[in-house]
């Protein structure tokens, strides 16, 4: 007997006996202004409004999408998410699809095999995160009607997302302090700790070489719900039973979902259906869809549909009815330190994770667990358990939390036969330089992954970092390897915790280059991705110079990003600035005195960062230095080797590495033949506000300094210096 297979596993031929009707939109992107917050933003609006607007068909149809680039400099592009289409309209920008120029249109048209719920945004650059994304919804050709309500939810930053990106690369914990002004504690500084009674953990992080915990990277100043701070659907009485389809289009945000009225019913995820599951609450992954079913209670009553950013920072509601507003129960602010204390057994001194043996997959083990007061008790009273459901919240409480596991396809979605090829990836990733790869590489260093029309695809994903990942296949839905067997879910976009080993298959049925990425947006820009190829029997009509877009594509996560900081004080001038790419970088410092007898120093040093957690950092470089009136110095350094901190000018070869408190060691030997090693750290947080900076040499030099941050820019410093003295004054960041 013929095996079935799942409709979605298919081609993006369309098959069936019906006459499809063509389903036309006219989209205009163009620049606009916003004010989110009181001040006026750059953002993308198309037609006019931001989000953009929400496309509807019929399953069986033809979309033909129109869409004009009425923007003045920018180029642009529109990947429709989830569709399975031909490759050569999937919408990656030199990947598979030419960008959008500014005045260009370009016609997208493609048969729509699938049902369900999507959404469509821009692949270029960051412009997702500003407006450019919209919810696309195909209903199924013979469905009861029943009353439904489309929410998209996304974030705003008043910062430039370039410089989100930038100063993410620059370790810069500038979105902690704005989250600490929300949820005091998010810095987890020194004073916090000692506070919390958690200094010992507090230390044991450090020591372990990890900063804070950091569950989101960004901090926002909105969080919105069709691009409003609050979304209403009124026209709702007692009893209705209304399908809210609900998109994460945030750029990083995940985003926990509780509702008022009592019971969700969860009954699709990323489009496809699923056996329907009661539960109290879920987490959306960026990029993944749900659609749940909620029951009016009573009228006269607007019933809260709650989204909370995860970092519990923000959320943004939806009022689901209309008269007296009834909230649902806010998430209370997480217990960090919990967290921390969690991550410091889990973290192994090599950066490596270890699960103790729990085996974690499909969300059924949140380690983060520890830090939900609903879950574990507020910090005066936590619960902790040691036993194999220590981080199972289904089982330390009575609310209900889906995962994964719970997700079960009505329809059988086993794979044709065929060959399968398997994969084993590992999630790699590092806050302080902001890399994010598979083992250890990003997609510029990688080549395409060949899989071939026939061949069924397992992966194997292990997440070796300190952050989930949502992982996106382009132009396929894949199983979920979850213990349904042959009725496991379809999605196509999967949540990795940290230290979770998850599978998913696919069968390659779509010829052409399919990106494979993480969907935080910030982590695709730094290189989490793979392309995986199906050989197209012609050359993509599209892109007729292969080779020269790809490398265009390739450059993407190449960038280089740069940083300065200095400081004008009253003895001098001391900056450092460096210009850095994922793996390179130049860095430059500077100790100008304003007298001859303070001196000036000048030295940069050019290398490359090592290893997937970038400890080390070999480098050569040039020192330059002069001073007077320095008699009372020390002949030698503390290698009994001439001193020469009163005239240098020497080239040198050294490294940095990182050590344990997360102090740098940088050693050296210059072209005369001296040493040199030196310990520093900066940036420690004393208080959410106060940082210390620390450092001393083999030159008998040291300097310690004080530092409150006023804004992103600006701070007030107090500093000693062995040469130069005491100096207070201002410090510049960009």
């Amino acid at each position: 007997m013929a095996q079935t297979v799942h409709p979605a596993l298919g081609t993006s031929r369309l098959q069936g006996g019906f006459t499809p009707q063509v389903t036309r939109y006219d989209l205009v992107i163009t620049d606009t202004l916003v004010s989110y917050t009181g001040k006026l933003r750059k953002a993308y609006a198309v037609n006019g409004g931001i989000p953009m607007p929400t496309l509807t068909f019929t399953e069986g149809d033809t979309a033909m999408i129109v869409v004009r680039n009425g923007m003045a400099k920018e180029e642009t592009s529109l990947h429709w998410h989830g569709l399975i289409l031909p490759y050569h309209l999937d919408g990656v920008p030199y990947l598979t699809t030419a960008p959008i120029k500014p005045g260009e249109t370009q016609v997208y048209k493609f048969p729509l095999v699938q049902s369900g719920t999507y959404w469509y945004h821009s692949h270029t650059n960051l412009q997702e995160q500003n407006g450019m994304h919209g919810a696309f919804i195909i209903h199924k050709r013979e469905s009861p009607p029943m009353p439904e309500h489309v929410v998209i939810l996304s974030e705003w930053t008043d910062m430039k997302p370039m410089e989100v990106h930038r100063r993410l690369h620059m370790a810069n914990d500038w979105s902690a302090i704005k989250k600490h002004q929300v949820r005091p504690g998010s810095v987890q500084s020194y004073s916090d700790a000692i506070g919390q009674r958690a200094l010992g953990v507090k230390l044991t992080n450090e020591w372990k070489r990890m900063n804070a915990m950091d569950v989101s990277d960004v901090y926002y100043d909105l969080l919105l719900a069709n691009g409003r701070p609050v979304d209403e659907a009124p026209r709702l009485k007692a009893g209705d039973r209304v399908r809210v389809r609900l998109i994460n289009g945030g750029a990083s945000s995940y985003f926990w979902i509780t509702f008022a009225g009592g019971k969700m019913t969860v009954v699709a995820s990323d489009g496809m259906d699923v056996e329907p599951v009661e539960v109290d609450r879920f987490i959306m992954g960026v990029a993944e869809t749900y659609d749940i079913i909620v029951t009016i209670p009573a009228d006269s009553t607007a019933y809260e549909l709650l989204a909370t950013s995860e970092d519990r920072v923000r959320s943004t509601s939806v009022w689901l009815g209309s008269g007296i507003r009834q909230l649902a129960a806010p998430l209370q602010p997480l217990k960090y330190f919990e967290g921390m204390k969690m991550m410091n057994d889990m973290m192994r001194m090599n950066g490596d994770l270890d699960d103790m043996g729990m085996h974690m997959s499909l969300q059924q083990m949140d380690m983060n667990v520890v830090m939900y007061p609903e879950i574990t008790g507020p910090k005066e009273t936590s619960r902790t358990s040691e036993g194999d459901d220590r981080y199972n919240g289904n089982a330390l409480s009575d609310i209900v939390t889906l995962n994964y596991a719970m997700l079960r396809s009505p329809t059988p979605t086993a794979l044709p036969p065929g060959p399968v090829k398997e994969l084993k990836f590992t999630l790699t990733g590092n806050m302080d330089r902001y890399l994010w790869a598979i083992d250890n590489k990003t997609v510029s260093e990688t080549d395409r992954i060949l899989i071939r029309k026939g061949e069924n695809v397992r992966i194997i994903l292990h997440n070796n970092s300190m952050m989930r990942h949502p992982m996106h296949l382009h132009g396929h839905f894949f199983r979920v390897v979850n213990g349904q067997g042959d009725h496991a879910p379809l999605k196509n976009v999967l949540d990795i915790m940290p230290m979770e080993t998850d599978t998913i298959e696919f069968a390659a049925t779509e010829e052409g280059d399919w990106f494979f990425h993480c969907h935080i947006l910030y982590h695709m820009m730094s290189g989490m991705g793979r392309v995986f190829t199906n050989p197209p029997a012609e050359p993509n009509p599209v892109l007729p110079d292969a080779r020269k877009a790809w490398r265009r594509f390739l450059r993407e996560d190449k960038a280089w990003h740069f940083m300065a900081m200095s400081d004008f004080a009253t003895n001098g001038i001391d900056g450092e600035a460096m210009l850095m790419s994922k793996r390179w970088a130049l860095q430059t410092e500077w100790r100008l005195g304003y007298t001859e007898m303070h001196g000036q120093e000048v030295e940069a040093h050019f290398g490359r960062y090592f290893g997937k957690m970038q400890w080390w950092f070999p480098n050569i470089g040039i020192d330059w230095r002069t001073r007077e009136g320095h008699t009372d110095s020390p002949e030698e350094n503390m290698f009994q080797q001439r001193n020469t901190k009163n005239s240098r000018s020497v080239a040198h070869i050294g490294f940095q590495y990182t050590l344990p408190m997360l102090l740098v060691l940088d050693a050296r030997i210059d072209t005369d033949g001296r040493l040199r090693a030196q310990l520093m750290r900066h940036d420690i947080p004393l208080t959410p506000r106060l940082r210390l900076d620390l450092m001393g040499n083999s030159d008998y030099e040291y300097m310690a300094g004080l530092r409150y941050v006023l804004d992103k820019t600006w701070a007030v410093r107090g500093h000693y210096d062995s040469d130069m003295g005491f100096g207070v004054g201002v410090a510049f960041t960009y």
